[in-house]
């Protein structure tokens, strides 16, 4: 953390931080992270920050689909940890806690990428969440677009794995038709 101390709003969107860096790190769920131990600094753990934690936690799979379709260069997946996680809580923040408004939710993340990201972390971090929002102000549905495409999705992942299946039973009835046998005798 380079040797910055955080207060307040900041000192909770840090902890959050770290809950999610932790839950990513040990392939847990932010709530299980939470409900178990874990470490943060500047502890006892703020009510604000666990609220963005678990928040952002629930949201995960939206707010990264929001985010891959904000940046044109970096797959969530091959963004540094640390810019990823504070991108999702920063992101849960402008969508979902109206009391704080979007340019302090997006100058408090600059705050933190500084401190615990690399030396391009504050502008790449500026950046995403700029474009993201300007396409709130826009007007945009941008939690309503990411379910669509995720469900979307889900239907045509749905869609292959009954093909496959359906493949595998003609396949299996077809070698069972081979053998002079039913199919339902097959597997017996």
């Amino acid at each position: 953390m380079a040797g910055k101390r955080f207060a307040g709003r900041t000192l909770a969107r840090s902890q959050a931080l770290q809950l999610l860096f932790q839950a990513e790190a040990s392939g847990r769920d932010v709530a299980a992270v939470v409900a178990d131990d874990y470490l943060i600094s500047d502890g006892p753990l703020d009510d604000y920050g666990k609220r963005l934690a678990l928040g952002a936690g629930e949201m995960l799979p939206v707010l990264d689909e929001i985010l891959q379709s904000s940046s044109t260069n970096w797959s969530v997946s091959r963004m540094p940890a640390a810019d990823r996680c504070l991108l999702r809580v920063i992101l849960y923040e402008m969508l979902e806690v109206p009391e704080v408004a979007i340019s302090v939710s997006i100058d408090e993340s600059v705050e933190l990428a500084k401190a615990y990201g690399t030396d391009e972390s504050a502008s790449f971090v500026n950046g995403i969440l700029g474009g993201i929002a300007n396409r709130i102000e826009a007007g945009e549905d941008l939690v309503g677009q990411a379910e669509g495409r995720l469900a979307r999705r889900q239907a045509e992942q749905d869609a292959a794995s009954a093909e496959d299946a359906h493949a595998e039973e003609g396949a299996a009835e077809a070698e069972a038709a081979d053998a002079g046998e039913p199919a339902s005798a097959k597997g017996e």
